[in-house]
């Protein structure tokens, strides 16, 4: 559950709720670089090739992590480094990306146009999530 207390909305509308946190790409673009890319520290965020600013990027974290979708940690052999990590509720957005994805490809003219598209790659949508978060969650061995 989100800290929805924390947080001022616009509204008791999901969507407008929902909106008032991802209403901008950068928040879904650093929750994508985690899933699928296990990108962990600022660093790593940063040099994404959507080149976000670093104030952004900041500001961005530091909601996320406000909300409780993402937790910020120590590094194991840095304590200086501050490892980002997806909470329940950030794990929990997941399908929300693959359905995206496909709804990109669907739509979108740009991937009309590939040869073999992602959705029709996926043959049972729940194991390819469960496969995506375990993966995600494996890379966090040996670091925290």
């Amino acid at each position: 559950m989100l800290k929805s207390n924390n947080s001022k909305f616009r509204s008791k509308c999901p969507i407008s709720c929902s909106l008032d946190i991802f209403g901008d790409k950068w928040s879904l673009l650093i929750i994508r670089d985690m899933v699928i890319e296990q990108k962990k520290t600022f660093k790593d965020f940063f040099s994404s090739n959507e080149k976000i600013a670093s104030n952004i990027l900041t500001s961005r974290l530091k909601s996320l992590e406000k909300i409780g979708i993402i937790s910020k940690n120590s590094a194991l052999n840095n304590k200086k480094t501050n490892i980002y990590k997806l909470t329940d509720s950030g794990l929990s957005l997941i399908p929300t990306l693959v359905e995206m994805t496909i709804w990109s490809e669907n739509n979108i003219n740009f991937y009309k146009k590939r040869s073999e598209s992602f959705s029709s790659s996926i043959k049972n949508k729940q194991k390819y999530i469960e496969k995506i978060q375990s993966k995600y969650l494996r890379s966090f061995d040996n670091i925290l």
